[in-house]
């Protein structure tokens, strides 16, 4: 059996997925990153050979996300590809004629725009994160209740508050004030969900024209409380496709299928979660811009270079 194999690691998770021929999960994988990129990959691959049968071909492999190009060098990737085109991809999969992605993640929150299958316009938060899952963990932690169940408990209020969402710091005060008036805790659970769609309307998808078919993607997209104040906001149906907390690397994995057409694979092979790399970096002092230069090395042998504003430093043959 050949499979592909796509790898999305972020700041906050890594997800790896293992598609066969017919563009079909096999197996997948939502880790924590927990600030070890590196290992998380190499433990990502470890446990996805093992959930697959014995004897498949890895015949093509992806990565995207923040990490990507770490990712690709240390998995040996036939390409790699920033996180919009991979959501989308992902997203197309599923739905051909989606026109809307609403992709909310433990840190990062995007919108993407397609008309005829073809991204058009999209948008990212930037350095706040009232508008992405983080917000609802830290919110949740503060209510003493677990991320799962937030979205149950929300969809049973009956009369919602409003939350000061539009900063995480004026939430938690707000919150404080609700729980003293009286309120319950699950009319605060939908008001925080109201808060989050809130931001993320008025931040990320500000100006961006919300035409359905409407794919709601991402880790957020498990709590039923978000999906619901989505759908009123929006004011038409949310699809929340299978694997959507994967979409990212599914997308990964599809590109690297079309990647191989006519070529072998460059992934190194499973064995590579027990090699021993080693990150540091350094300042190039080639022009004014002084870029941190990252590096990846494995017995004092250099792998790869990058993250400067030029291409100087990249020494990669992988194609992105």
């Amino acid at each position: 059996m050949r499979v592909y194999l796509g790898v999305d690691v972020g700041s906050v998770t890594t997800k790896v997925v293992a598609l066969d021929e017919e563009e079909k999960v096999l197996a997948g994988l939502y880790l924590r990153t927990q600030g070890r990129p590196i290992e998380t990959i190499q433990e990502g691959l470890r446990l996805i050979q093992e959930m697959l049968p014995s004897g498949v071909e890895v015949a093509g492999a992806g990565t995207t996300g923040s990490a990507r190009y770490l990712a690709g060098v240390v998995a040996g990737a036939d390409t790699i590809k920033n996180e919009i085109t991979a959501h989308a991809v992902g997203a197309l999969h599923f739905v051909p004629d989606v026109q809307t992605i609403v992709e909310i993640g433990g840190q990062d929150s995007k919108i993407i725009i397609l008309r005829d299958g073809v991204v058009t316009d999209f948008g990212m938060n930037t350095v706040c994160a009232a508008g992405t899952g983080s917000f609802l963990d830290h919110q949740a932690l503060r209510l003493n209740i677990s991320i799962e169940e937030f979205g149950p408990l929300a969809i049973q209020s009956k009369t919602p508050v409003r939350i000061a969402g539009r900063c995480t710091v004026f939430a938690e005060s707000d919150m404080v004030h609700k729980q003293q008036v009286g309120h319950s805790k699950e009319d605060i659970l939908y008001g925080l969900c109201d808060a989050l769609v809130r931001n993320y309307l008025n931040n990320v998808a500000l100006g961006k024209e919300t035409l359905p078919p409407v794919v709601f993607q991402g880790g957020v997209a498990f709590n039923v409380g978000i999906r619901r104040v989505l759908e009123e906001a929006l004011k038409t149906p949310i699809i929340v496709p299978p694997h959507h907390e994967c979409m990212g690397a599914i997308g990964a994995g599809l590109l690297a299928k079309e990647a191989v057409v006519g070529r072998g694979t460059s992934f190194k092979g499973f064995e590579v979660s027990q090699v021993k790399y080693r990150t540091t970096s350094f300042e190039c002092k080639a022009c004014a811009n002084l870029c941190e230069i990252a590096q990846l090395s494995t017995n004092g042998n250099v792998l790869a270079r990058w993250g400067g504003r030029c291409d100087m430093w990249e020494r990669t043959s992988v194609k992105s």
